[in-house]
């Protein structure tokens, strides 16, 4: 066996020979051994002759003999030329030029060498956030408006109020696909609606009508009225004002304090909202991190490895559809939609196994379980959920390829130019006051 020209980068191709005699052995040995338990009408167990199970069963026999003697060619190629093999080998038959031997060229793919390029120039950021009384109190008033209600107005609608509308819009004087609605709900100022038939609706009051232009956006999504204006006319049939619960006793309660105690609520409150500002920090800096990672390293993946996790992704995209009721064949999921992300995942795996093999990054035990401790405080009974993942080693495997990740994270911060920087809470949470 001999190496042959090389496609591409991470491609290679090996001549393989199997000793036809061999194979016919081998064929037989497994035919015999068949023999002794097929079943054929008007033969006892064990009686069938030999040429009669080898018509019936001899193409299968010498199909599996072939499939385990290039298995096992291969096996003995690759490890002589001490290759990483990545995927599965494409085998191909060619003339032999001896009767006695069967010739194959097997394709494959290898695995990338490469050494970890350097960081020191990569700047990365880490956002800076203390918690103090004002984000519990601003976080105390996103869960206030979480739990709204809404009673009738006897005024003009504004922002934040609930109204429910007739329209119907017209282009050049005739109605459009998707320009009309009875009873429709929103609520002003959520962006439900184009900001300008927003500003239309408001300061009208229960039962009064209008008519106004609206222009829709040069790249509104509905292309025919990209650009255009239109005319709508509207009636507004209720407008109900907000009315947000006070932080008080029945609040706390319905946060689950049972005994109702505003200060034991905005500990908690406290104490969550640091546990979430830590890990969104942690993921913004991870996300640099990986970023760093994939731009200094501008290694060849192999094809294979990312058409397996196209395949691995699509799997997982139906199943998070069909567990929303929507079917397969409903909205048909393409590969290259997951292109992209499946070689941004393929590329880090190799960088991150790169990084464990040549600086020992990996997780530790006594890390695995300080973040299985950390996580379970989130949780009503904290030692049962310990006990959980310790119950069975599959249980921890996402734990420890986290801990892993967070162990490149500190090594790279170590090589980078690393430098704090302070964030606002509405940044750092994405919360609108």
């Amino acid at each position: 066996m001999e190496n042959t020209q090389v496609a591409n980068a991470l491609e290679r191709r090996l001549d393989l020979t199997i000793n036809v005699a061999d194979l016919d052995k081998d064929a037989d040995a497994r035919l015999k051994k068949l023999g002794r338990t097929v079943k054929m009408a008007g033969f006892r167990p064990g009686k069938v002759p030999f040429n009669m199970v080898k018509q019936q069963h001899g193409h299968q026999a010498r199909h599996e003999a072939l499939t385990e003697a290039l298995d096992r060619a291969f096996g003995e190629a690759v490890a002589a030329q001490n290759l990483r093999v990545a995927g599965y080998p494409r085998i191909e038959p060619k003339d032999s030029a001896d009767e006695a031997l069967m010739a194959f060229t097997a394709v494959f793919e290898v695995y990338p060498e490469f050494k970890i390029a350097d960081l020191s120039g990569k700047e990365i950021e880490r956002p800076v956030l203390e918690v103090t009384a004002a984000e519990v109190d601003q976080t105390l008033e996103i869960l206030r408006k979480q739990r709204v209600h809404y009673k009738n107005a006897e005024r003009g609608a504004q922002k934040d109020d609930r109204v429910v509308i007739d329209f119907l819009g017209k282009k050049d004087g005739v109605p459009f696909d998707g320009g009309q609605a009875s009873d429709y709900p929103f609520v002003l100022g959520q962006g439900m609606m184009l900001g300008d038939f927003e500003t239309a609706v408001e300061g009208c009051k229960v039962g009064e009508s209008k008519t106004f232009d609206l222009t829709f956006p040069a790249d509104y999504f509905a292309k025919d009225l990209a650009g255009q204006t239109v005319q709508f006319e509207i009636t507004v049939k209720q407008v109900q004002e907000p009315v947000l619960p006070e932080v008080d006793g029945e609040f706390a309660k319905m946060m689950g304090i049972a005994d109702g105690d505003v200060e034991k609520m905005r500990a908690e409150v406290e104490t969550n909202l640091k546990r979430e500002v830590k890990k969104r920090i942690e993921a913004r800096i991870k996300d640099q991190v990986m970023d760093a990672l994939v731009e200094t390293n501008a290694i060849d993946v192999p094809n294979a490895l990312v058409e397996m996790e196209v395949q691995r992704l699509m799997q997982a995209a139906r199943a998070d559809m069909e567990s929303r009721g929507i079917k397969a064949d409903q909205m048909p999921v393409q590969p290259e939609w997951f292109a992209e992300q499946a070689k941004r995942r393929v590329t880090l795996g190799l960088i991150l196994a790169e990084l464990v093999k040549t600086e020992g990054l990996e997780a530790k035990m006594e890390q695995v379980k300080a973040k299985v401790e950390e996580a379970a405080q989130s949780y009503e009974n904290p030692e049962e959920v310990v006990r959980w993942y310790f119950s069975n080693p599959r249980n921890l495997a996402e734990v420890e390829a986290i801990t892993l990740e967070d162990n490149v994270v500190q090594w790279v911060l170590a090589k980078a130019k690393a430098a704090d920087k302070a964030v606002s809470f509405d940044e750092l949470m994405g919360a609108k006051a």
